[in-house]
Formats: structure tokens, C-alpha cells, sequence
């Protein structure tokens, strides 16, 4: 499935798990699906360093690791806007998942996974991250941001529930509506939820 990027640029990816055994089958998976492993860190803080000096398209980081933990690297890079971010978390781990959240994750592996769970999760991930950098440059405040994404995450709601879309399908509709009627996105997403999504997506896909 090497090829399953045939035609786009193939995405820069940055490993940090402290064990050498995962970390090598991760790096192997990801190069199969057409991705290239441009970095891997032991601990939290190398993780930071080379994300900062490799600027890779997508950081997979462990929870659990030396000097600095996953949550702690997690906040740092997805803070800084340096990449989207994918948390790398246990069974037992899962209360930790709102904290990844918080921290700015965009999406979460739980081990043991499969070379099937890797893919979509590393798509959502780099979906949602261009999501927010899009709905980012309308606005300014941090408020506002916080505010939009709300709006435009329940308009996506609305749209996925009536008419099937996938959630970057929906995320597209209120992009190129807001393009063509010139709107910002957040006056689309007000008009969907005002309109009980009686817009009609004619270009859903």
C-alpha cells in the first residue's frame, strides 16, 4: 500500500515513543502507507526539539516517556503551531484522553493498534488541524476562535446527520460555500444551524 499517497506529496512524519520495539514497528507501518519518517525521539523533550528543527507535517507522540511526558510535547508543538498532533495512548490510559485533548491533540491511537487504525487516524488528525488553521485566519481573538469553532463543529453535526456526510466532506461544504457567496464561515455555519441545515450541499462531496 506503499502507493497509497501516489500523486501528492508523500507527508513528513515525527515518531517519539520510548520503546524501541513500537517505535520501529510504527516507523515500518508508516512507510508501507507512503509516509516518511524524517524523525524519531525517545522522550517528550527531543520530541520538541526536532519538531521544532524538522517541522514535519504530523507528530506521533506516546503519553508515557522520560523528561517530558506526551501531554507536556503535545502542548508545546500543537501550541506553538508547529504541527497536528497524534497521541499515542494505553487501555488503561484513556482518562487521559481528555487531557490530550486539552493539550491540543487532534487524534488518538490506543495500543495495541492495527496498520488499519494508523491511517484514518493520522488523516483525522491532518484534517482537523487544516480545519483549524483555515477557520484561524478569519478571525483574531482567541474568544472568537473558540467561539467559531464551537459553531462550525455543530454545523458540521447538522450536516453530517442530514445528509450522510463524512465530517471533512462537511467541513468542505461550509469552506466552498463561504468562498462562493463570499461569507466567512462562521456566518454559514450560524445560517445552517438557523436554517435546521435547510442549505442545500449540492456539492457534498
Amino acid at each position: 500500500m506503499a502507493d497509497s499517497q501516489a500523486g501528492t506529496e508523500r507527508r513528513r512524519v515525527l515518531i517519539a515513543e520510548d520503546e524501541a520495539l513500537i517505535r520501529l514497528d510504527l516507523a515500518e507501518m508508516l512507510v508501507e502507507e507512503g509516509y516518511d519518517v524524517v524523525g524519531e525521539a525517545g522522550d517528550g523533550e527531543t520530541a520538541v526539539r526536532l519538531a521544532e528543527e524538522l517541522k514535519p507535517d504530523l507528530v506521533i507522540l506516546d503519553i508515557k516517556m522520560p523528561i517530558m511526558d506526551g501531554l507536556a510535547a503535545a502542548e508545546r508543538i500543537a501550541g506553538g503551531r508547529i504541527a497536528p498532533v497524534v497521541i499515542l495512548t494505553a487501555f488503561s490510559q484513556r482518562d487521559l484522553v481528555e487531557r490530550a485533548r486539552a493539550a491540543g491533540a487532534m487524534a488518538y491511537l490506543v495500543k495495541p493498534f492495527q496498520k488499519s487504525d494508523l491511517v484514518p487516524a493520522i488523516e483525522i488528525a491532518l484534517s482537523r488541524y487544516s480545519e483549524i488553521a483555515a477557520l484561524e485566519a478569519e478571525v483574531a481573538g482567541l474568544t472568537d476562535r473558540l467561539e467559531i469553532r464551537k459553531t462550525v463543529e455543530r454545523a458540521k453535526g447538522a450536516l453530517m446527520t442530514t445528509y450522510g456526510m463524512t465530517e471533512p466532506q462537511a467541513f468542505k461544504w461550509i469552506q466552498r460555500t463561504a468562498m462562493d457567496h463570499r461569507m466567512t464561515m462562521r456566518e454559514v455555519a450560524e445560517r445552517i444551524l438557523a436554517e435546521g441545515t435547510g442549505a442545500e450541499p449540492a456539492e457534498a462531496g
